[in-house]
């Protein structure tokens, strides 16, 4: 495996703009940098051969656009349908299954979910990225993917404690006497 090859490189590229992103505590940031992270996965994949998760990511980088100028459950059913149909249109393999659940989600988290849970749901989706990945030979993207799940593990964490610090502000003010 060639470290240094055109495709890894890309993958190197994807994985920056990741850990970027799953840096951001203001979803709209978040989504913003996860779809740009996608058109470099798109090529990255491409490059590698693997035709479903490749398209699995450009679809999940106009999905990621799109969520950030509405929910409608309509458009999430159209990417959640064109991801399950083309993905097994496009897969070699049983490990394809790994990039359309990864996409499934992603899509559900994108339309439907706000704050921890958008971010819990897509900690699962990188689980399944990082599957993905390494039965792909990606390099960059495992790397990638291992790091996501550790950043966005630890800006859950600070979300959450915030939430909770938040919530025994209120709870004194309440309080009399307080």
């Amino acid at each position: 495996m060639d470290f240094t090859s055109p495709a890894q490189l890309v993958g190197y590229l994807a994985f920056v703009l990741g850990v970027i992103a799953f840096i951001q505590r203001i979803d709209w940031k978040l989504k913003t940098l996860i779809a740009v992270e996608c058109l470099a996965y798109t090529v990255h994949f491409a490059m590698l051969g693997n035709n479903a998760a490749s398209f699995s990511a450009a679809l999940s980088a106009v999905r990621m656009f799109v969520s950030l100028k509405t929910r409608s459950p309509w458009l999430a059913g159209f990417f959640l349908a064109a991801n399950i149909l083309v993905g097994i249109y496009l897969a070699h393999g049983w490990t394809a299954v790994f990039a359309i659940a990864a996409g499934c989600s992603g899509t559900w988290a994108a339309f439907f979910l706000s704050g921890l849970k958008l971010r819990g749901l897509l900690f699962f989706a990188t689980l399944c990225w990082l599957s993905n990945n390494i039965a792909t030979g990606s390099i960059g993207g495992t790397l990638l993917e291992t790091i996501i799940a550790l950043v966005n593990g630890n800006t859950m964490w600070r979300l959450w404690r915030a939430q909770k610090e938040k919530e025994k502000e209120k709870e004194c003010l309440r309080r009399p006497g307080a």
